[in-house]
């Protein structure tokens, strides 16, 4: 666990279709936005909105969805698996036992063998337990699952969840539909210096601007659901959602200017008319 990496560097894709594709345990996606299916106020809404949104991943929870495709309240009924990748998720779990089980589930009933892997630990503020997570990771991976693990903002922990296996990691940005944003920044811009695997943001964005800021730490994507599903217009948001991911993606390949306590005129001062 004394690996260092660097992330790709600033400024070397910065034409219109020159950033690489996101890519996960070899899948390639286009878009950095991964959005969930719960909370919307119909299914029609649910589908405008992730089609809005432009993302090509979309999380359903196993403990919480009717794996029946044929019945036409169930989500699945309206996510075409050739319009969407579906990932599974094993939202609602508290104990390592019970994600292996609904990963298992998952797959079982025809999804893949692919995984958001989320255990919760505190019911009060839903932050993972990552000790029972990183248990389940290890499960999982050695049953051939790719794991796209939920953590805290930890930097150990998410090093130790890579070495475990895990195609992907996703700390927190704050706590699971505060819409706080990102609280601690530092911290996510180290785990993503320091990893190898894509470093996905999960939880915490509110808006399209948390969205942006989000991105400009380097990430390699993000994954909401309530600040899409829960705003006035969930199909406003979405699209909202999907401009701020590119922007702030196409901010950080650009590089900012550094951050001053002092004015500096942008205009050379020296060789003006009068001096």
């Amino acid at each position: 666990m004394t690996k260092v990496t660097t992330a790709a560097p600033r400024g070397s894709s910065t034409s219109a279709g020159g950033d690489p594709a996101l890519e996960i345990a070899g899948r390639a996606f286009e878009s950095r936005l991964i959005v969930g299916t719960g909370k919307y106020r119909t299914n029609a809404e649910m589908l405008e909105a992730i089609r809005a949104s432009g993302a090509e991943m979309v999380t359903v929870a196993v403990r919480r969805v009717d794996l029946e495709r044929s019945q036409d309240e169930g989500i699945l009924h309206h996510l075409d698996p050739g319009e969407f990748f579906l990932l599974p998720n094993t939202a609602g779990c508290y104990s390592a036992d019970d994600a292996v089980r609904y990963a298992r589930l998952g797959r079982a009933a025809g999804l893949n063998d692919w995984v958001k892997l989320e255990v919760i630990g505190d019911e009060a503020t839903l932050l993972p337990d990552t000790s029972a997570t990183l248990e389940a990771a290890r499960t999982l991976v050695d049953e051939g699952f790719k794991v796209l693990a939920y953590t805290n903002d930890d930097l150990v922990m998410a090093m130790r969840l890579e070495d475990a296996g895990c195609a992907a990691v996703m700390p927190l940005a704050s706590p699971i539909g505060s819409g706080l944003g990102v609280v601690n920044p530092f911290y996510i811009r180290e785990i993503k210096r320091r990893l190898s695997v894509p470093v996905i943001v999960d939880a915490g964005v509110g808006t399209a601007s948390d969205a942006c800021v989000t991105m400009e730490q380097g990430v390699d994507g993000i994954l909401m659901n309530t600040a899409i599903a829960a705003a006035d217009d969930p199909v406003g948001m979405a699209r909202a959602m999907r401009l701020a991911v590119q922007a702030g993606r196409a901010a950080y390949l650009a590089g900012r200017m550094p951050s001053r306590e002092i004015a500096v005129p942008s205009s050379p001062v020296s060789g003006m008319l009068g001096s």
